[in-house]
């Protein structure tokens, strides 16, 4: 079970998709919430761009951000109480968002995200990638919400995408809580005749029998298709009705990303179901 849940609060648009996504969670696992807010920027570093390293305390440009931060958490914590939640905290971190959730990350079992942000020329590259980002350096599953998520179940019906991958082995081992209490999983290998080496003579047995060893009600279905791998995961997840889909997340080259046809960054912009990623 999960029992420790790390949100990310922001204040922005996408935030009440994720945190009725997380709270659903620390509801259905009796787990403790966390909401994680950052100023955007160090205290040293404000300090080393304004050319004030000399100064005895934080600026007041420096405090706004602490403060403005410190508000979105204490609207978290009401909200997250509404919607439920027993156990429920929110800690302010004086650093990027993305440095903040990597090192909250360390102590949970669980990091919430929304799909990436907008990319306009406004948004800075980081935060451009931030569910990315946190899923490929940090130490624990990153589960992305969808902006029009409205609090379905998210174990009903799973589709977990399966190349025999370590990426994708820690994905499915990450998502266990979740697998065992579903109605049904689909364990989908997509063409898995060009990674022969890596299923064996029937493809997917083996990780199906690992799986059911858990209580988890799992299918293997192998799709032969000329589509991407995250198409074809997209495609199965909207005919199977599922809650979400589990894959693996891969931080290759630019050149082995391009050859693999992007599968991670495909399923990040495009699914239109919560997605859970670990590396």
């Amino acid at each position: 079970m999960y029992k420790t849940i790390v949100v990310h609060v922001d204040g922005s648009q996408q935030q009440p998709s994720r945190l009725r996504a997380a709270a659903r969670l620390a509801r259905e696992h009796g787990a403790h919430l966390v909401g994680s807010a950052a100023t955007g920027i160090s205290w040293l570093d404000l300090a080393l761009l304004t050319g004030s390293v000399a100064a005895p305390e934080p600026t007041a440009d420096f405090k706004a951000l602490r403060d403005a931060a410190a508000l979105r958490l204490r609207e978290f914590t009401e909200q997250a109480a509404a919607l439920g939640v027993a156990s429920v905290e929110g800690r302010l971190v004086e650093d990027a968002a993305d440095n903040a959730l990597l090192l909250q990350s360390r102590y949970t079992d669980l990091v919430v995200l929304s799909r990436d942000a907008d990319t306009g020329a406004n948004v800075p590259a980081r935060a451009r990638r931030l569910p990315e980002y946190v899923a490929l350096r940090g130490p624990r599953p990153v589960l992305v919400i969808p902006p029009d998520y409205g609090d379905a179940p998210l174990a009903g019906t799973v589709v977990a995408g399966w190349d025999g991958s370590t990426q994708a082995l820690r994905a499915l081992v990450a998502a266990l809580p979740l697998l065992e209490r579903a109605d049904g999983v689909t364990l989908a290998l997509i063409n898995p005749d060009q990674l022969s080496e890596l299923h064996g003579e029937q493809p997917g047995a083996d990780m199906a029998l690992y799986l059911a060893r858990h209580g988890v009600k799992v299918e293997v279905v192998v799709e032969r298709t000329h589509a991407t791998a995250g198409a074809a995961l997209m495609a199965l997840g909207r005919d199977r009705g599922a809650g979400m889909v589990v894959t693996g997340a891969y931080g290759h080259s630019r050149y082995r990303e391009w050859v693999l046809g992007g599968v991670t960054r495909e399923l990040l912009e495009r699914t239109p179901l919560p997605l859970l990623i670990a590396h």
